[in-house]
């Protein structure tokens, strides 16, 4: 029977983690230069369209319908045929179409958050055909072994609101496409506007909280663990990147305080609606203490992930699968699982196996990807281009106009 506390708190949800998407935008590029802000944020935008049109044609058909057990499911419900107002979504709690729209915001978000580790180096002809191709064949067989009734469901992994899914498939997604773009011409680049990255990373943040929260998909106690799990969780990350950056670098750096909330908020979504809060407490420092490390490892490697997103989303999203593993109750969740802490040692290898698997799998699969789509056309953009700035050369536009008063 229609719940409406739920259905309206789940459109409150989608909505919210819609929001995440801009917040992405103005994260990202505050953190560009100020010849690359547009040339980045219209990739998140362009996400929020596009997106929104594949779901509809057969996104959410090949994620959520039939397929029980395999990798992906089917298209009996491509261009959402059969869906009306009066389907129901499979807890009976809320309308199917509300469902459909707050997966869409999921699908929308997560190739958006690769985008941060080529700025300024990636076509954006090149970008469409890699958001395409990418969801299809890394994004959606993930959510629907995992999230709609697949293999990886059926053999036990779990996954609430995106660890696996959407961090660690997006985080090694982007390190791969640094492996294949290669590093930016100017690697000193700086952030053009701190103040737009905070903004960013508090719209992000808020929206968080329909992104974890909203995963129970219902209005219960789980949902209230969960929602206080994810700002628990990004607190401690905060003050653990602080206090180490500070250790090391002798200023507290504001940039580091923004980074610490989102390593904190990715490494704790796989684990919302699972763990108890003092698991959260500590998920969230090691959460700001790893991706801390994972970043400077990136730096002494030279690795030229220029927005950070392996060492926050995918360091973060792995991590936090396998705090899954290690912390998740059923005194918690009745349809989660034990974790090692409780005595699941086999419930943590499973963990541990499907989170290094989707790992490599996305890291292998956009690194062919992308030397494919470079023989369709340049991945790469021209030297003269990237010197001069994206947003000039492929929008023909410029975020601020210095000359106008």
């Amino acid at each position: 029977m229609l719940e409406t506390g739920s259905t309206g708190f789940m459109l409150l949800a989608c909505s919210l983690v819609m929001l995440m998407t801009p917040g992405l935008a103005f994260f990202y590029g505050g953190l560009a230069t100020k010849r690359n802000i547009l040339g980045i944020m219209i990739q998140s935008f362009t996400s929020l369209g596009w997106t929104t049109v594949l779901w509809f044609a057969f996104g959410y058909s090949l994620c959520f319908s039939g397929g029980a057990g395999g990798i992906l499911g089917n298209l009996d419900k491509a261009f959402l045929h059969g869906v009306t107002v009066d389907s129901m979504y499979s807890n009976g709690k809320i309308p199917e179409i509300v469902f459909i729209a707050y997966q869409m915001m999921f699908a929308i978000i997560t190739p958006a958050l690769i985008t941060g580790a080529f700025v300024n180096r990636v076509t954006f002809k090149a970008y469409i055909i890699f958001l395409t191709v990418w969801q299809i064949f890394v994004y959606y067989p993930f959510v629907h072994m995992i999230w709609g009734g697949g293999l990886l469901a059926q053999w036990g992994v779990l996954d609430f609101a995106g660890g696996m899914v959407v961090h660690a498939t997006a985080g090694f997604a982007a390190l791969a496409s640094v492996f294949y773009v290669g590093a930016r011409t100017d690697k000193n680049s700086t952030p053009n506007s701190i103040p737009l990255v905070a903004i960013g990373s508090g719209l992000l943040w808020f929206g968080w909280y329909g992104f974890n929260a909203g995963s129970e998909v219902a209005v219960d106690k789980v949902t209230a663990v969960a929602f206080l799990n994810t700002d628990v969780a990004a607190s401690f990350a905060t003050v653990a990147w602080v206090i180490i950056e500070w250790i090391r670098e002798k200023k507290p750096k504001f940039v580091g305080l923004l980074t610490g909330s989102i390593a904190g908020l990715a490494t704790i979504t796989p684990c919302a609606g699972f763990v108890p809060l003092w698991a959260a407490a500590l998920i969230g420092t090691v959460a700001g203490l790893v991706c801390y490390f994972a970043v400077q490892l990136k730096n002494r490697m030279k690795w030229d992930d220029a927005l950070d997103v392996w060492g926050v989303h995918g360091i973060g999203g792995l991590l936090g699968t396998i705090c899954l593993g290690i912390f998740a109750s059923k005194m918690i969740n009745q349809g989660g699982a034990n974790g090692l802490f409780y005595g699941g040692s086999t419930f943590f290898f499973k963990q541990v196996i499907a989170a290094l698997a989707a790992s490599a799998y996305a890291f292998i699969f956009t690194y062919i990807m992308l030397i494919i789509i470079n023989y369709i056309t340049p991945v790469r953009v021209p030297e003269e281009i990237e010197k001069s700035g994206l947003d000039i050369g492929y929008h023909g536009e410029k975020a601020y106009d210095e000359g106008s008063l």
